[in-house]
């Protein structure tokens, strides 16, 4: 047979054979064992490579068929499993190079779109040979051919991505929202990678990629590998990464890409830039190119370069081409690579040792000036390289001006990161080189200003932080390009100035220089100005920076702002706004002239005078320790701030006379023009005023050594004998010095209305602390015209128009603003002013209040600020405040409100054939058109209250629905319902909460939904269902009002509850069932679950009638026996839950007293009597407990029920028969049941309710059968199957953490239940579970789930009440537990993904056995183990969520330790500091300002994680003795960190607060230690600290001393 084969070579070879039969002969001879060929394999795969060269060199043709199935062939060869063994054999088999060659041509033509043969096919073959290092080698052996592979595939890669159309890719875009992005594990079949070549395109690239890198590292000539990689694949490299990463290729990449396969390729790109170029072996070369001659450099880098080579020239010329991509991606993929490649230059030359650090610091610069002017901006100025060329000129498109700015401030950020510029060493040594090319970036930005875009800001920002300096000389341009004159724009761009100004500030502020810029800021605003109108200076986020800058300044820095501002007034303002008019003289366009200048003037003051404001609200105020001279300062100050009020106030009035003198018709055009500067500078004048007023008040309470001389009240004192304070105060009201309005007019502005109340408001406070004026007979009169003044009863009547949000700041006030501003200013101060409101302004004050919730939009809006307020959330506020139900007219008059307005609904929705005695009652008092009563009188008469309770009790009789409400009313109803729920009902007095409650309870059992909504809404789907579920609860919150007793007094408890139950039944009974019973439905049972459990509760603990309320409420459960064949769904569900919660109430108030219990053992039986048929009829026709049965119910519920009903049973048992035996009645049905749950709780993926009711039943019949005295075997049996059940259920992978936690309340439960009378052999088998589940070698192996079961068990374990025996047992066994946990934390602390489902609970675990075990572990050894774990446990690179947990972990176990386990501090403080010290670095990292990520939900886990550890640093002060010599050094650690970064705010506040406790500790030659050891930038960090510490802390801490025993 072997000779009949044996010809093959030569018939393959031979021209007379066709193609196709030689293409035949090949696969034979492949396949056949029979054909015997020397070298087989070499052979047939040199014959296929060699046919298809010959063909591509064009010696021969043959069809495609045959060319395709030439590649078919080849690539079956390659990856046939028969020539990977031949090759393991050791055996050689290689390609031919011109194989390698064909290929690349291949891959060159399928990039322009005309592959010879499928695309699959041919990446398939290079796949395979890539796949083979033996394959390979003609790849990998010739260096050239390898980039060459490369740059093809990153072509082909740059084409697959770009080849759709811009139409293509939009409808690419929208069909990627039309589905799921593809999950990373799923596997791509090879029909649609047939279909998509590019689904297996980028795998072969990332095969290629690695290849390439392999032999890359293996190159010895650096020069070389540089040169072939600049030459011919960064381009190809930089555009593939760019359109990798680019958001306007997204949709295409994400959509045929991996997000794995995506980070794969980038990161393998980044690693080729690396090491091609960028080696240390290029450093010289740099060097070389980069630094300037000798004579004008500093020190020139060791050795140069014996070639030509200019890395930096060959590397720019390479990206500032444009023929390598399409036009309009050019200028895109060079922004984007720019900031790419200086992080590959710092990661690789920007560290060095010694004074090489200097030098590397400083080549690194030297490349940022040349990548610089590669982004086409056009840098005026000297060159700062002396190989730098200029580039061509070109001017940026704004199209492209996003782009450079975005990729200068990720240039400039990188040079700030890696602190390159060094200001001393720049000027001493470099001649400011620095300084002066960031200056020329700095007025090139500012020259060709962008505003509108937020790079522009962040690059500003940047540069500032690098060096002030760099800004200094453009100072009043900046602030007025980017702050002043900087338009209102979208948000982004908001936020980006505001971040850019509150970094500008702080700059100064720590630089105490904030005079100079102010002074600054003060030239800008008090320029002529383009427009008339400037966008407001201070917004919120500045205000607050500006707050925290100023209380960081000395006072006297403070009060040299203050007078610069004023000075400016007096100096640029005030003369512009005295101009005086010629008489008749002055042409029009003059007095027009004149007139635009005053109206631009008036818009300065008012800024200035707002700025004033914000300065002096947050002056530190003066006090008894401060210095005489800031004394006299402060009052020099404020006279002079007197004296120009005084001077505005006469021009204003002055206007006024002069435009009443004018003749009407020649001046009415004028007059017009001048109404605007006289109101903007009558606000100046109150604003002043009004600021004035409150600093000069606390300045004259805090500080004695301060005398107020207040001209305005010593000019009333000169006018009148009376008062001077009670004098100005009427002038105030009455408009004697400016026109006092109520509201804005046309002639008052919102901002100076509500400045004027704001001056009424602080002049009622005067008078009030005077007690000699309160006694005055006038004084109580004019209070309350002030109050009436304040409150403009009038403009609350006409109730806000629409949801307008203030920010708090009264320069934004407005006419849409003045609503929302004025009713803050009411609210904030109603316990101040709520004394003189008569009764009419309390009832209009209250129905403002419900109008506005029930109207309002309380919810805030996304883009709403934190700080800003409307109307309806300033209501919310004083609804939910504690204050409120302390201002008892107001409290009552708002309660009596909402009551008067549900009567109005009820009596609307009353039916004509039956109307309830209450409404005839009702509208016979009222009247029959109803009218706005005064809230001031009580809400309903006895004679109402009484017709209330008739309908209540006649309403269970009667069956039907008295009030049909529609759509609208009840919307109104649920409105009021929730207000009412809100406020807190132990401010309710007892007709008040009598006459709510009784209407609530008359709404709940007579009213029903239009008949024309019971069809489309049945009760079990939602409309009523949610509506009564929502009135339950608002009922339920009312029982818990303290003078609820009042209620009982009208009716009884017993007719509540059964006049709520037969309601409900009758409801369920008359409404169409559903298939389903849906959420609304299982939420109002739950509601009347509450409401029963709530009330019965109330009258057993006031002893209210309770055998006979409970008596009748049983009785009236057990006439409602109910047959699974006569009653529908929902009236079962809803009797067996009223059951349920009734008897729960009753079984908790067991033990009370013989008497009570008597009582209600008795009505325990009865409920019993009942619940056991009702539960045995649900479960039919199974006699058996299973979920098909229950499926109606729920599993869940009926498992609820029947826990009851064993819960009732075994404890009417105890009290009747002690010490006898005692036998269940429906044991058998607990057996059924339990043995149902033990067989698959942990078996398949349950709902975790009905998994905690399981849990909640196994606690209850385990402890049954211990009080039934089972026997012992099966006892045994019982235990062993609830263990191993519930260690099952723990390990079930299904099973989530979060599900976890919410089952652990339960577990605990039940391991109480089960360990509670444990014998030692149960014990050690429940040890032995634990010991055998704590095995490291299972998390290894990656069963983290099996050991996750055995540490929770050990955490509720050690939590649980033990016998004696098995507690010394657990102490003797918990050192191995701590040392086998210890070992799992360090195991498990290397894979992050295992820190928030493993890692944590197993330190809380910890955590809880060093809390139980306090004077039970003898070795201390075992508590510093776990600090050593503790030390391990991962807190970097962790999203704010997973840090949280792992933080709060950590904290708590050092909490733990340092509480329970004092003498272990004493031998182990420096480990226990160290843990400490990573607690306090990441928390300082994570909770540095960031910017626009400042705000938002993940920022408060960074405030709480402050306050722990402040809370940390007072529990270390609080034991001293255990930290004798470390106080210094916590100092040193902690300012050491702060010198690195800006923290937030509200951050460093609580950081501050601990370090204090801290500095408690240090002695003085601490302190000397700290100032003498600590080099100088931490030591002028230090030395700030401790002076604020002196200042604030120490002093107040010393007060406090005094009054400590």
């Amino acid at each position: 047979m072997a000779a009949i084969y044996s010809g093959i070579h030569l018939k393959l070879k031979s021209p007379q054979t066709p193609w196709e039969d030689r293409l035949k002969l090949a696969r034979f001879a492949w396949i056949s064992s029979q054909c015997l060929l020397p070298n087989k394999e070499q052979v047939l795969l040199d014959w296929c490579t060699h046919a298809l060269t010959i063909w591509h060199n064009k010696k021969v043709e043959f069809s495609q068929d045959v060319l395709e199935g030439l590649w078919c062939y080849l690539d079956e060869v390659i990856h046939s499993r028969k020539l990977h063994s031949f090759i393991k054999e050791g055996k050689t088999v290689t390609l031919r190079l011109n194989m390698a060659q064909l290929l690349l041509d291949h891959l060159q033509d399928c990039t322009h779109g005309r592959p010879p043969v499928s695309l699959s096919t041919i990446l398939s073959v290079c796949q395979g040979i890539l796949s083979s290092s033996a394959l390979s080698s003609v790849f990998t052996t010739k260096y050239e051919l390898m980039v060459s592979l490369l740059a093809k595939f990153c072509l082909l890669a740059c084409h697959e991505i770009q080849k759709l159309s811009p139409t293509e890719r939009q409808k690419d875009a929208k069909t990627e929202h039309l589905q799921i992005e593809p999950d990373a594990n799923l596997v791509i079949t090879d029909e649609s990678k047939k279909k998509k070549p590019s689904a297996n395109l980028f795998e072969v690239l990332l095969q290629v990629l690695s290849c390439y890198l392999s032999v890359q590292r293996q190159q010895a000539n650096p020069n070389r590998v540089f040169t072939l990689v600049t030459n011919q694949l960064i381009q190809p490299l930089v555009l593939l990464r760019y359109l990798l990463t680019s958001q306007d290729f997204a949709p295409y990449t994400h959509l045929h890409i991996r997000q794995h396969l995506r980070k794969d390729v980038r990161i393998k790109i980044d690693s080729i830039f690396q090491l091609a170029l960028f080696p240390s072996e290029q450093l010289a070369s740099y060097k070389a190119e980069l630094f300037p001659p000798k004579e004008d450099s500093g020190k020139r880098g060791s050795g140069g370069t014996k070639g030509p080579l200019k890395p930096v020239s060959a590397l720019l010329s390479k990206l500032n081409a444009w023929d390598y991509c399409e036009p309009s991606l050019c200028y895109s993929v060079k922004s984007d690579t720019s900031s790419l490649m200086f992080r590959f230059f710092l990661e690789s030359y920007g560290k060095g040792k010694g004074e090489s650090d200097e030098e590397q610091r400083m080549l690194c610069f030297y490349f940022l000036t040349r990548l610089v002017p590669l982004l086409d901006l056009q840098l005026h100025g000297r060159s700062f390289s002396h190989e730098q060329k200029s580039p061509p000129a070109s001017s940026c498109s704004p199209q492209s001006w996003n782009q450079a700015l975005q990729a200068v401030e990720s240039l400039l950020s990188q040079a700030l990161s890696a602190d390159i510029y060094n200001i001393a060493a720049d000027r001493i040594r470099h001649g400011e080189v620095q300084l002066i090319f960031y200056r020329t970036v700095a007025q090139t930005l500012l020259n060709e200003a962008q505003p509108s875009l937020p790079s522009w800001y962040r690059c500003l920002k940047v540069l500032l932080n690098l060096n002030h300096l760099i800004l200094e000389p453009d100072l009043e341009l900046l602030l007025s390009s980017a702050w002043v004159n900087a338009e209102n724009m979208e948000a982004q761009v908001q936020r980006a100035r505001q971040l850019m100004v509150c970094s500008l500030l702080q700059t100064y502020a720590k630089l105490r220089q904030l005079p100079h810029l102010f002074s600054s800021l003060l030239a800008v605003i008090c320029q002529p100005a383009l427009e008339e109108r400037s966008p407001p200076l201070l917004s919120e986020g500045v205000s607050a920076s500006l707050r925290t800058c100023l209380l960081d300044s000395s006072p006297s820095q403070v009060l040299e702002i203050c007078s610069l501002v004023l000075q400016n007034i007096k100096t640029h303002l005030l003369p512009d706004l005295v101009n005086e008019e010629l008489d008749g003289e002055e042409t029009e366009t003059d007095g027009g002239h004149r007139h635009q200048k005053k109206e631009a003037a008036s818009l300065k003051l008012c800024c200035l005078c707002q700025l004033l404001h914000v300065v002096l609200f947050n002056l530190k105020t003066l006090d008894n320790s401060s210095p005489l001279l800031l004394v006299r300062q402060s009052k020099g100050f404020m006279e002079e701030m007197q004296e120009t009020m005084k001077d505005l106030l006469n021009l204003s009035l002055k206007s006024k006379v002069t435009s009443a003198q004018r003749t009407p018709k020649k001046r009415k055009k004028k007059a017009l023009k001048a109404s605007l500067w006289e109101r903007k500078t009558q606000e100046a004048v109150l604003l002043l005023r009004y600021t004035w007023v409150e600093v000069d008040t606390l300045f004259h309470i805090h500080c004695s050594k301060y005398t107020s001389v207040d001209s305005f009240l010593t000019a009333a004192e000169d006018e009148t004998e009376a008062s001077p304070l009670l004098t100005h105060m009427e002038a105030l009201i009455s408009g004697a010095i400016l026109p006092a309005h109520l509201h804005p007019t046309p002639s008052c502005s919102p901002m100076s209305c509500l400045l004027l109340k704001l001056l009424t408001l602080q002049q009622m406070k005067k008078v009030l602390l005077e007690k000699a004026l309160v006694g005055e007979s006038n004084a109580t009169a004019l209070l309350k015209r002030a109050v009436q003044f304040i409150v403009a009863r009038s403009e609350l009547e006409e109730g806000p128009v629409g949801e307008d949000v203030w920010d708090g700041q009264i320069g934004s006030v407005s006419a849409s603003t003045y609503p929302a501003a004025h009713w803050y200013v009411v609210v904030s101060n109603l316990p101040l002013i709520v004394l003189y409101l008569g009764d009419e302004d309390i009832s209009h004050t209250a129905h403002v209040l419900v109008s506005s919730l029930m109207h309002g939009d309380v919810q805030r809006s996304k883009d709403q600020l934190p700080g800003s307020l409307s109307f309806s959330s300033v209501s919310s506020q004083l609804t939910l405040s504690k204050v409120f139900p302390e201002l008892p007219p107001l409290f009552s008059a708002t309660v009596r409100s909402i009551a008067q307005k549900m009567a109005n609904v009820l009596r609307a929705g009353c039916t004509a054939k039956a109307c309830p005695s209450f409404v005839k009652v009702y509208e016979k008092e009222t009247g029959s058109v109803r009218s706005a009563i005064d809230v001031c009188q009580p809400a309903f008469s006895p004679l109402i209250t009484e017709a209330l309770v008739q309908d209540i009790s006649a309403s269970s009789k009667a069956g039907e629905a008295l009030v049909l409400l529609t759509d609208t009313q009840t919307k109104e109803l649920l409105s009021l319902i929730q207000i009412l729920t809100n406020l807190n009902p132990d401010g309710m007095n007892s007709e008040d909460l009598s006459s709510i409650f009784l209407l609530l309870f008359f709404m709940f059992t007579s009213a029903s939904m239009h008949p024309e909504q019971k069809f489309v809404e049945p009760l079990e789907c939602g409309g009523e269902a949610l509506f009564f579920g929502k009135l339950l609860r608002a009922l339920t919150r009312l029982l818990g009002g303290n003078n609820f007793q009042s209620v009982l007094k009208l009716i009884h408890g017993g007719t509540l509850l059964q006049t709520a139950l037969s309601s409900l039944l009758w409801r369920s009974s008359c409404r169409k069932p559903a298939a389903t019973i849906n959420s609304d439905w299982l939420g109002l049972v739950s509601a009347a679950q509450g409401f029963i459990r709530s009330l019965v509760q109330l009258i057993i603990t006031r002893n209210s009638s309770v055998r006979l309320n409970l008596d009748q409420f049983a009785s009236y459960l057990t006439s409602k026996e109910i047959s699974s064949s006569g009653a529908s769904v929902s009236s079962v569900h809803l009797l067996l839950a009223s059951l349920t919660s009734f008897s729960q109430a009753v079984i908790s108030n067991l033990g009370r007293s013989k008497a009570v219990d008597q009582t209600l053992t008795e009505i325990l039986r009865r409920t019993i009597s009942l619940l056991g048929p009702t539960v045995e009829s649900a479960l039919k026709p199974q006699s058996t407990f299973s979920p098909q049965s229950a499926s109606t119910l729920g599993q869940a519920f009926v498992v609820e029920v029947v826990t009851t009903m064993l819960q009732c049973e075994v404890a009417s048992l105890l009290v009747q028969l002690e010490n006898k035996q005692l036998t269940l009645i429906h044991g058998k049905l607990y057996r059924t049941i339990c043995q149902q749950i033990l067989s698959e709780m942990s078996s398949a993926p349950r709902p975790v309710d009905f998994l905690v009711c399981s849990l909640r039943f196994l606690s209850a019949f385990y402890k049954a059968m211990e009080e039934m005295r089972e026997q012992g075997e099966k006892m045994e049996e019982l235990y062993v199957r609830i263990i191993q059940n519930v260690n099952h259920l723990l390990k079930a992978p299904w099973l989530s953490s979060v599900d976890v936690g919410k089952l652990e309340p339960a577990l605990k439960d039940l391991l109480h239940h089960l360990v509670e009378k444990n014998t030692t052999t149960q014990f050690n088998r429940l040890l032995l579970m634990i010991r055998e589940g704590l095995d490291v070698h299972k998390l290894r192996a990656g069963n983290w789930k099996e050991v996750l079961s055995a540490v929770i068990t050990v955490e509720l374990l050690s939590s649980c009440q033990l016998p004696e025996t098995c507690s010394k047992a657990l102490w003797l066994f918990a050192p191995q537990i701590i040392s086998a946990m210890v070992f799992l934390v360090r195991s498990a602390s290397q894979d992050l993904s295992l820190t928030l489902p493993f890692t944590v609970p197993t330190v809380t675990s910890l955590t809880s056995l060093l809390r139980q075990g306090e004077g039970l572990i003898a070795n201390p050894q075992h508590v510093i183990l776990v600090l050593g774990a503790l030390q391990s446990l991962p807190l970097d690179h962790l999203n704010p969520t997973v840090y949280h947990s792992a933080f709060l972990a950590i904290h708590e176990a050092l909490f733990a330790i340092i509480k329970c386990h004092p003498q272990v501090i004493s031998k182990a403080a420096p480990s226990f500091l160290n843990v400490f010290y990573r607690l306090v670095s990441s928390v300082m990292q994570e909770g540095r300002q960031r910017g626009d990520t400042d705000a938002g939900a993940d920022s408060d886990v960074y405030l709480q994680c402050s306050r722990l550890t402040a809370r940390m640093y007072t529990h270390i002060a609080a034991t001293p003795e255990n930290f004798t010599a470390l106080p210094a050094f916590m100092v040193a650690q902690y300012v050491t960190e702060l010198q690195k970064v800006t923290l937030r705010p509200d951050v460093k506040l609580h950081l501050t607060e601990g370090i204090y406790c801290i500095l408690d500790l240090c002695m003085e030659q601490d302190i000397k230690f700290l100032r003498a050891g600590l080099n100088a930038g931490v030591r002028e960090v230090f030395n700030e600290l401790y002076s604020n510490y002196t200042h604030y802390h120490k002093t107040r801490r010393q007060g406090e001393d005094k009054y400590t025993v």
